[in-house]
């Protein structure tokens, strides 16, 4: 095996190639690309700090990974500090450098003698240099970093969702990140590495909504950006990632989602629009059927195969423009996976003189709207005042002999992201239909003028997102025993089924 002396020349390209080789992979073109870039940044003695976006799944964190170990062949004494959203992504990348090290064959002089310092989230080399600091230190954006000092600060995807999803949040990130200048070392490199995940995003080119003086925040960083698809409509990994699956993939996530985390555009989610003109509307009705023990369900001739079924409560009558509706809505779903919105319904109040209290009276109106539609199950969102209804929902059921599964269910993210998140993919693809009765609903007003900003009501739209969040499973009723007998199972494979004999054993 042919000998490479730490400190060696060999090129960057050339220490992926000899990586690859050995673990029998292939090199794509955007990976020599980005080979090529990074080694010109590092060795650059004019502009050294980078910011690399790629889309998702490109393998840019793996290929950063092979750089931070080229980095220490070249030059054992440099101090690595990977940075990320979560200490535990900050330690996936360091362990895989120390894994690359002690496999890859230009690099085993790099092991130490003595592995006291070879830990999964820290480690240091064999080198001349007797540093405070290890040889790479992996840390989240959270961590307290004011001692470390670093050659090479590696900020990877340290912008997700949990870290600038609000303006305070992102004003964080940006303090958080600041905090690294007083850690690197005069003339060394700071490498960012992510997507955006929103309009006002730390790798914007442009400067910030909030602080237009201010400047883009990686203003004169050098830049290499490779979207999935370029201008020209081909694709940059085309062995992974044919027009057909880009295509899925568009139509799965989204538009919004897709032109983020693929493309690579800051979306503003201020932006958000949900057009009600792409629902696909139709007009047949439920119709159960049972024979041979099975029970099968279609709507329009259609099969259904799964159904979610979700109970948004409040106690206010949502219609005076000021208090939060009760919404329960129903989502069927075909084995080709359209959906299909079947009812969405506003619960009234208890009327005066009635002897049920609010809370009751609309669980009798939620296990009307169940039995019509023969629902197996029923899920209610427990946050704030409904957590008690479950357990009422369960008695009424009970009592009106209904062998219906109820489900809890609380909401962590905020509704905005929950309503875009849910809508926008099927939406775009043509997968959601709802039925005209649907139409006749506030369900299509709020459609139309629902913003990001939370104004305006979207009780109906929160309903509906959650159906489509949860997976419609095939849920069989274990039920009560109920003198009105069992209820039909219409799912597919939802029923057992006797054969007749004529032997006997």
């Amino acid at each position: 095996m042919q000998e490479y002396p730490v400190g060696g020349g060999e090129s960057f390209p050339a220490f992926v190639m000899a990586w690859n080789t050995a673990m029998n992979l292939g090199t794509p073109a955007h990976h020599h690309r980005m080979a090529g870039w990074l080694e010109q940044r590092w060795s650059s003695s004019a502009q050294r700090n980078a910011l690399l976006m790629s889309f998702r799944n490109s393998g840019k964190s793996t290929l950063v990974g092979l750089f931070c170990a080229w980095v220490l062949y070249r030059v054992p004494e440099t101090r690595i500090l990977v940075v990320a959203a979560e200490h535990g992504l900050a330690r996936k990348m360091a362990r895989n450098v120390k894994r690359i090290i002690e496999r890859h064959a230009m690099t085993s002089g790099l092991l130490p003698s003595s592995r006291d310092q070879w830990a999964a989230d820290e480690f240091t080399v064999a080198r001349r240099a007797e540093w405070r600091d290890p040889s790479m230190l992996a840390r989240g954006i959270g961590a307290n970093i004011t001692g470390a000092r670093a050659d090479l600060v590696v900020c990877d995807d340290v912008e997700v969702p949990n870290t600038c999803t609000s303006a305070v949040r992102r004003s964080d990130l940006r303090a958080r990140l600041r905090e690294l200048d007083y850690v690197i070392v005069p003339g060394g490199m700071q490498l960012y590495i992510g997507t955006p995940h929103a309009a006002d995003s730390v790798y914007a080119a442009t400067a910030s909504p909030d602080d237009p003086d201010a400047g883009p925040f990686l203003d004169g960083f050098e830049r290499l950006e490779i979207p999935l698809v370029d201008e020209a409509g081909v694709p940059a990994w085309p062995e992974r990632f044919p027009a057909a699956a880009i295509e899925a993939l568009r139509q799965r996530t989204g538009p919004r989602k897709f032109a983020s985390q693929m493309q690579l555009l800051p979306v503003n989610s201020e932006d958000g629009r949900l057009d009600p003109d792409l629902l696909r509307v139709y007009d047949g009705d439920l119709r159960l059927i049972q024979g041979n023990g099975e029970s099968l369900l279609t709507i329009g001739g259609v099969r259904m195969v799964s159904v979610a079924c979700c109970w948004d409560p409040a106690f206010g009558a949502g219609s005076d423009g000021r208090r939060d509706g009760s919404v329960v809505a129903a989502l069927f779903c075909d084995g080709d996976g359209t959906y299909w919105l079947h009812r969405i319904c506003w619960l009234p109040t208890a009327p005066a003189g009635s002897r049920d209290d609010v809370a009751t009276w609309q669980c009798r109106h939620v296990a009307a709207f169940v039995r019509d539609l023969h629902l197996p199950a029923i899920r209610v969102e427990i946050n704030g005042l409904g957590r008690f209804l479950p357990s009422l929902l369960r008695k009424v059921l009970a009592d009106d002999n209904l062998p219906v599964a109820v489900l809890e269910y609380t909401s962590h993210r905020s509704k905005a992201e929950r309503i875009l998140e849910a809508l926008d993919a099927p939406l775009a693809a043509g997968r959601l239909k709802a039925h005209r009765s649907v139409l006749q609903t506030p369900f299509i007003t709020e459609l139309r003028d629902w913003r990001p900003d939370g104004r305006g009501h979207d009780d109906g739209l929160d309903a509906v997102a959650a159906c489509l969040l949860a997976e419609p499973v095939r849920l069989r009723r274990h039920s009560v025993p109920s003198p009105a007998g069992p209820s039909p199972v219409w799912q597919r494979g939802g029923a057992a089924w006797t054969a007749c004999t004529d032997f006997s054993v």
